[in-house]
């Protein structure tokens, strides 16, 4: 069951909708202003990833002096 976005030509708010048949996206109207006036967008999606943030390339130095000299600069 497909969820669809679309945009009233109309007032122009947008919304989506879960259509189950076909026949429920011919009868579909506006929630605003129950226009029939419809015009059917591109959905988008966003993906998260799950897991830890990756662990910095270098690590930080304790007290903000490095104990191998020249290694970050610090020194």
């Amino acid at each position: 069951m497909p969820i669809f976005e679309y945009v009233c030509e109309d007032c122009g708010i947008k919304f989506e909708k879960l259509i189950r048949r076909t026949a429920e996206a011919n009868d579909l109207h506006c929630p605003t202003c129950s226009s029939d006036r419809l015009t059917q967008q591109l959905s988008t999606f966003a993906a998260h990833a799950n897991g830890r943030a990756a662990e910095p390339a270098m690590p930080s130095c304790p007290g903000g002096v490095c104990q191998t000299p020249g290694l970050c600069g610090q020194n």
